[in-house]
């Protein structure tokens, strides 16, 4: 038996309520102010107030002081497009000149550009390239991971990117969720794309990897809104669950399609109406909200204090990828829910981590540190939870622990903070 102990710890739990967090639900993080853990078998055997029981006899394993540091649940970033090939640095330069991310996107670049680039890779290449990505989200507290195809565009590149994907799942010891995004943009150079995609690459798709989630992207310049109703109605007979980015950029009412198709999920709401923020609240779908995409391209936000405050079931996540979100860290996506989207410490870290495993329908496993979940744990550099949110651009956990594995530390121990007190006791030790 593989054995890890975790003692004197500000345990961040994220205990409560089965099911997606709301309202004040949001601010619950289940704090133990002193505690432990133990894992068994990348499984949570223990977890409670005060030191740890000894250990078996004739047991081994691991034992890491905390400190008084935070442990908290690994993040689970439920939004990203972590496999891909090429580079858009060009891009960058153009918009950095003037050009909108819709102008890049008109003239063939942007999507499109990376397109190229994952149907010219080999497998191989494709592969690496994201074992490489997740490993380096992995360093920076993130335990389980969507990926999304959508950058093949054909039948044989979609394929080959769900397959990388999958193969992933295999070696890494993150918990990773495919989707199946075909209808990301419109290749122009296929006059027969839209048809193809709803009757020959969906399917395909569904037969290979059944029940997956098909996603779209309903934009001025990419999907319409009733193209994408065509998709979704497809997929659903096909029993894939649906999700949809939407209103980017422009309102087109696919916020209302999608509650009225029972999505997952709505991701990004920048340019969402009130009306139809009000209605996402009310309904059963979760509202993902993007930061780091405006951080990048515009300085747009989703109006996420909002939906919170109407009852809105809240995700965040980073949007991972080569064009407009080109970032893999969940604690930089913290640091501007707190700034731009209003959230508060507590209720971004709630969206980090127990809702978009809500999301992704892995709550059971992870998102939380019960008993028997999967030990998908990061231990802070700090002592308050609320660090997290008010640094940026900081090294990340000190240690991250994914299915029971050690799989990235900066340091084992921190000693604890000397109060005044024990200052005043060591110096009283001294004159004796």
């Amino acid at each position: 038996m593989s054995t890890i102990v975790i003692t004197n710890a500000r345990i961040l739990t994220l205990k409560g309520q089965s099911g997606p967090r709301r309202g004040k639900a949001l601010q619950n993080l289940g704090v133990i102010e002193k505690g432990h853990v133990r894992i068994d078998d990348g499984r949570i055997a223990a977890v409670g107030p005060g030191e740890a029981p000894e250990p078996e006899e004739g047991i081994e394993g691991d034992m890491i002081d905390a400190g008084g540091a935070v442990l908290m649940p690994a993040f689970v970033d439920c939004h990203t497009h972590a496999c891909w090939a090429g580079s858009r640095f060009d891009e960058f330069e153009m918009a950095l000149r003037g050009a909108t991310y819709l102008d890049i996107l008109r003239s063939g670049g942007g999507i499109m550009a990376t397109v190229r680039a994952v149907r010219a890779a080999g497998d191989q290449e494709l592969f690496a390239s994201l074992l490489r990505r997740l490993a380096g989200m992995a360093a920076l507290g993130t335990g389980a991971v969507e990926v999304k195809s959508g950058y093949g565009l054909n039948t044989e590149a979609e394929l080959k990117m769900l397959r990388a994907i999958h193969a992933a799942t295999q070696v890494v010891p993150h918990t990773i969720v495919g989707t199946f995004l075909g209808a990301h943009a419109i290749d122009k150079s296929n006059p027969d794309f839209i048809e193809q995609t709803i009757n020959e690459t969906l399917p395909a798709v569904a037969q290979e990897f059944p029940e997956i989630t098909c996603d779209a992207y309903c934009e001025q310049g990419a999907w319409s809104l009733e193209d994408t109703r065509r998709l979704f109605e497809a997929a659903i007979e096909l029993g894939c669950p649906i999700r949809v980015h939407a209103d980017q950029f422009n309102s087109l009412g696919m916020t209302r399609l999608a509650i009225e198709l029972g999505a997952v999920s709505v991701d990004h709401l920048e340019a969402t109406t009130p009306g139809d923020l009000e209605q996402l609240a009310d309904s059963s779908t979760f509202g993902v909200a993007l930061p780091c995409s405006g951080f990048h391209l515009d300085d747009a936000y989703a109006p996420a204090r909002r939906f919170i405050d109407a009852g809105g079931a809240l995700a965040i996540a980073t949007n991972y990828n080569p064009g407009s979100a080109p970032t893999p860290s969940m604690p930089f996506t913290i640091a501007l829910a707190c700034r731009k989207l209003r959230l508060t410490p507590a209720e971004a870290i709630t969206c980090a981590t127990y809702n978009p495993a809500c999301l992704l329908g892995i709550e059971d496993q992870t998102g939380s540190i019960e008993v028997g979940k999967r030990a998908d744990l990061q231990l802070l550099d700090g002592s308050d939870e609320r660090e997290l949110a008010f640094e940026f651009a900081a090294a990340g956990p000190l240690v991250v622990i994914l299915g029971g594995q050690i799989v990235h530390t900066r340091a084992v121990e921190r000693e604890e903070q000397e109060t005044p007190e024990d200052e005043e006791d060591q110096a009283a030790d001294e004159e004796e």
